[in-house]
């Protein structure tokens, strides 16, 4: 596995093995590696002749400093994982190799994805996105990347930007991986107490049973149930729980069967938020 931290050397690497018509598979991450990442370098392996790994903590996504600060950081771990799979090129620039002297986002037109849910309640963290997920693509120019679908909404941000900015990438969204308990693999999860990492799973299961007693006529009564239940739960604090189409993230203004809709959801567990989302029968 190679290892760059700069632009400039890894754009030069990468170009001659373009130049030997080498495809190239990209996954970005922010490191704190787990299986869920793991399992989308896997499938990048499957079809391309190269993969490309970046790690970067991106400054600009986050709305709350100390989420930042405390954001779990395992480089040395990490590269060894990397090691163990499919990886053939690690990126692991700095801050400033990325951002020079201005830490700061471009502004995007995301035609609406980005006021629905967690726009609401992180007001420039998809700019922070599409700015580093946009630098990074400019990089590396990858054939495909590879995103994992627990960040649903970033996910289809990405798939937006890419068709604006008429990038010639493909974009893979890939299955939640989750751990045996039902709770969705993430880098926050390693910084919740025993009492609360108990207390998760909970989430995963409230989404199942809205998945269950779904149909496109009682949503108004599925979130009230929802709220109902984290209202009950002596650890877990809802953020918010909407029921949305996948394309537009726009709650359904019909009950049309024929739309693909999802069930998102963000809760706390003490002071680290988890996200997740299931996808709903059309019936």
């Amino acid at each position: 596995m190679k290892i760059f931290n700069t632009k400039q050397e890894i754009k030069r690497y990468l170009s001659a093995q373009k130049k030997e018509n080498k495809t190239i598979g990209f996954v970005p991450t922010m490191g704190a590696l787990h299986k869920g990442h793991l399992s989308l370098i896997k499938k990048a392996a499957k079809k391309n002749e190269l993969v490309v790994v970046s790690i970067f903590v991106n400054p600009t996504q986050f709305d709350n400093n100390e989420d930042l600060i405390k954001y779990p950081k395992s480089i040395e771990i990490d590269t060894h994982l990397l090691e163990s799979v499919s990886c053939d090129v690690l990126f692991i620039p700095s801050v400033k190799e990325i951002y020079e002297n201005n830490i700061s986002s471009e502004k995007f037109d995301f035609e609406g994805l980005e006021h629905q849910m967690e726009g609401k309640y992180r007001k420039e963290h998809f700019n922070g996105v599409g700015t580093i997920v946009k630098t990074l693509f400019e990089i590396v120019a990858p054939n495909k990347a590879y995103f994992g679908q627990k960040d649903f909404q970033q996910l289809q941000i990405i798939k937006k930007m890419v068709k604006k900015h008429r990038l010639n990438i493909k974009i893979k969204g890939c299955r939640i991986y989750r751990e045996e308990d039902g709770l969705a693999m993430s880098s926050r999860n390693i910084r919740l107490s025993k009492e609360h990492r108990a207390a998760a799973p909970f989430i995963y299961k409230t989404l199942k049973k809205v998945r269950k007693n779904y149909t496109p006529d009682n949503i108004t009564k599925l979130t009230d149930w929802v709220n109902n239940q984290f209202k009950k739960h002596p650890l877990l604090d809802l953020e918010y729980f909407t029921i949305a189409e996948e394309k537009t993230l726009e709650t359904p203004k019909s009950k049309e069967s024929n739309k693909k809709n999802r069930a998102f959801i963000a809760v706390f567990a003490g002071n680290i938020r988890l996200i997740d989302n299931i996808r709903l029968k059309n019936d």
